[in-house]
């Protein structure tokens, strides 16, 4: 009796068994089915970058796409008149519109904007050449944080005197209801035009037939309403792993000084006297993440990295009698967030300075577009109505102007009295009256046609090179742009060192390095992923190094590739080379005469000596620091701050771009209709199968066994 009965056991376990292996099998084949069926179904689109949700104190601008991701018929858009299509004549609304970049206006966005119910997206060819001009930013760049205001210059505010970027159509800050992707001009697109031309263009007047290509887009944005509201939203916890809906942008400003500062010891320095030498590290453009900053930023920094550098020698021999602190801010797109932190930080006793450590500031703008011969010095006119203000303004001046000696252009002040241009000097002025100026190769509007855009890139500042270098090559190719640069360079150390009270007897030594500024300007607007980028980096930082240009988006995550670029060639640049091994370098504070509170210590990974493989590494010791560039708005829990930038970014699940063929809306109704007659037929097969169930399965039982 028990041997029968195991014996049955073992066989329903083994049918059990068998059955499972089913299950799995049909499971794991059903998935493969369907991953296929989807494969067949959609073309997925790789190179393409959306437009995303930002959002301040009062209100929200970008785009987004409703939480399944929007799809609409592709209708590739002309001329402006062929909006009558997708806006009223196309029967097949919504419309999925893919225009060139010559037609992404602000004229027609805004008529597809006001006719959104017709107009699931939009998908932007951004093709491998530039237009004349495009400029997606305000024409009166950060015109609500600067230091103009009813009360501090009225005449002056709001750009009423001056407009800076009169070729801004404002895309950047509108706020749109549909998707607005970016497509690179490649086979991808040319795929799309071909699936358009197929089966959407309408011939001889008829309109097209079903099946049609269709496109749908997924950016769908956790944030809404305003920045006060979505931080509000991430206070809330209902659960254990509560989900953020946005983040402040910011990031870390880079700064070092010629002499260092203990970084334990904060506030004002008995004594003291420091000029400020200023550029901004961040750009940004329509799209999320595409922003290269060639003129806009770039220019400015790498132009102060090689001042920086051409002094390291002569402040080693003959050390002014003033500091010098050079500062790399980030976030200064977005109402000076960076800028507007050092000064909070100096005025709270958090920074290694005070603003009365300050003794003037000179900040290096947009200077590589510069035409003819003349480069300008622009100054605040109202703080230059304190008489100490005014002459220290002036000391600085004719420093700048008279050390353009042996050079081929000259710095000149604007003829008429104008305000500042969009600048981080503003911030500090906000503050109190510091006698500063900003070098800038425009006298009153930008010469930079493509002010916070893509195209403000590489070939804007006319980087290019011989089409049979190899990249070695190239990053050693001194360009015109190089050159021009490196004379601007000459000057801006040269005034420093002068405005720092240093031997005036050796201000014609200083030169800046041509080959320094080339190679900077071709690993960050060319190739990061160079030779010399790699040997100034530590090794564990190796794989933020690509084959392209950084992103100058400041973004939410904190130490950006640019802002790690610039604190490593800073360090590199200005700093030492010391004779410590790595757990050395690691831990300089166990070693007499070091001291991690006076420098910042670095393991870089160093170059690869000929006929060697390995590299021969080493550890720089320099006076350079990361400090944070969040805005103080989020420090102080003011989400409504009219003080502060209050700027954020919507968190998000997936982006994502495909395209298919849909059906006609009858074929898709037959379809569900089928489906639905085929369900119930299967349920009263079901049904009749299992009331029948004991005459259809019925079998004659095996008599048990028989146990004596």
């Amino acid at each position: 009796m028990t041997s029968s009965v195991v014996s049955e056991t073992r066989k329903m376990d083994l049918e059990s068994s068998k059955w499972v292996i089913i299950f799995l099998v049909c499971g794991l084949y059903k998935n493969v089915s369907c991953n296929s069926v989807e494969q067949k179904i959609y073309v997925e689109l790789n190179n393409t970058v959306p437009c995303v949700r930002l959002l301040n104190a009062t209100h929200q601008i970008g785009c987004q796409s409703s939480i399944s991701g929007d799809t609409g018929v592709i209708h590739v858009l002309e001329s402006e008149s062929d909006l009558e299509w997708p806006l009223s004549k196309g029967p097949n609304p919504p419309y999925m519109v893919l225009l060139e970049s010559s037609l992404f206006t602000r004229s027609i966005m805004m008529k597809m904007k006001n006719e959104s119910n017709r107009v699931a997206g939009v998908a932007v060819v951004v093709p491998n050449t530039s237009p004349p001009e495009f400029s997606p930013h305000t024409t009166c760049p950060n015109e609500n944080t600067g230091v103009y205001s009813d009360n501090y210059g009225p005449n002056l505010a709001h750009c009423n005197t001056t407009v800076w970027n009169p070729l801004g159509n404002g895309l950047s800050y509108e706020e749109f209801d549909f998707p607005v992707f970016s497509l690179k001009e490649d086979n991808e697109t040319e795929f799309i035009k071909q699936c358009y031309l197929d089966h959407n263009r309408a011939v001889n007047g008829s309109d097209p037939q079903y099946p049609l290509c269709a496109m749908q887009l997924f950016s769908h944005m956790h944030a809404v309403t305003n920045t006060p509201t979505c931080m509000r939203r991430n206070d809330i916890n209902f659960s254990i792993n509560p989900e953020m809906v946005c983040d402040p942008l910011g990031d870390y400003n880079v700064w070092g000084s010629i002499r260092p500062y203990n970084d334990t010891v904060f506030g004002h320095k008995e004594n003291e006297s420091v000029v400020i030498a200023a550029a901004r590290l961040d750009s940004r453009a329509f799209f999320w993440e595409v922003s290269t900053g060639a003129e806009g930023s770039i220019s400015g920094f790498v132009t102060l990295l090689a001042a920086a550098q051409a002094l390291r020698e002569v402040t080693h021999k003959a050390p002014p009698t003033r500091n010098i602190l050079f500062a790399f801010f980030q976030g200064e797109t977005f109402d000076y967030i960076g800028s507007s932190r050092m000064v909070y930080d100096m005025e709270n006793g958090k920074f290694v300075i005070d603003l009365d450590n300050v003794h003037s500031i000179l900040e290096i703008g947009q200077v590589a577009l510069h035409s003819g011969t003349n480069l300008f010095l622009h100054s605040d006119p109202v703080s230059r109505r304190n008489n100490t203000v005014n002459d220290e303004v002036k000391n600085l001046v004719n420093n700048l102007q008279s050390s353009t000696t042996g050079l081929s252009f000259l710095l000149v002040e604007p003829n008429v009295s104008q305000p500042l241009p969009p600048s981080s000097l503003q911030r500090f002025l906000r503050a109190q009256p510091i006698p500063g100026i900003v070098l800038a190769d425009h006298e009153s509007a930008f010469n930079n046609r493509y002010y916070e855009s893509f195209y403000d890139n590489a070939a804007n500042l006319n980087l290019t090179y011989p089409s049979d270098f190899s990249p070695e090559e190239q990053l050693e190719f001194v360009t015109e742009t190089a050159k021009s640069l490196t004379d601007v360079a000459t000057v801006v150390a040269r005034a420093l060192y002068k405005q720092a009270e240093g031997d005036k007897s050796l201000v014609n030594t200083i030169k800046a390095d041509p080959k320094i500024v080339t190679q900077m300007l071709y690993g960050f607007l060319v190739s990061s992923n160079n030779s010399w980028f790699q040997a100034v980096m530590a090794p564990e930082l190796k794989n933020i190094l690509k084959p392209s240009a950084p992103e100058y988006y400041v973004g939410v995550a904190m130490s950006s590739t640019p802002t790690r670029l610039v604190q490593y060639l800073l360090a590199n640049l200005t700093g030492a080379a010391t004779n410590l091994t790595q757990s050395q370098c690691q831990k300089p504070d166990e070693l007499p005469n070091e001291s991690r509170q006076m420098y910042s210590y670095l393991w870089v990974q160093g170059v690869v000596p000929p006929n060697s493989t390995q590299r021969d590494s080493f550890c720089v010791r320099a006076s350079v620091r990361l400090t944070k560039a969040v805005s103080p708005a989020f420090e102080l829990g003011e989400y409504a701050s009219k003080d502060y930038s209050t700027w954020t970014e919507s968190r998000w699940k997936f982006i994502k771009a495909r395209i298919f063929l849909v059906a006609s809306r009858d074929l898709e109704m037959l379809t569900l209709g089928a489906g639905v007659a085929v369900l119930f037929t299967s349920l009263l097969v079901t049904y009749f199968i299992s009331t029948k169930a004991d005459v259809l399965f019925s079998s004659t039982r095996e008599p048990a066994s028989a146990a004596y």
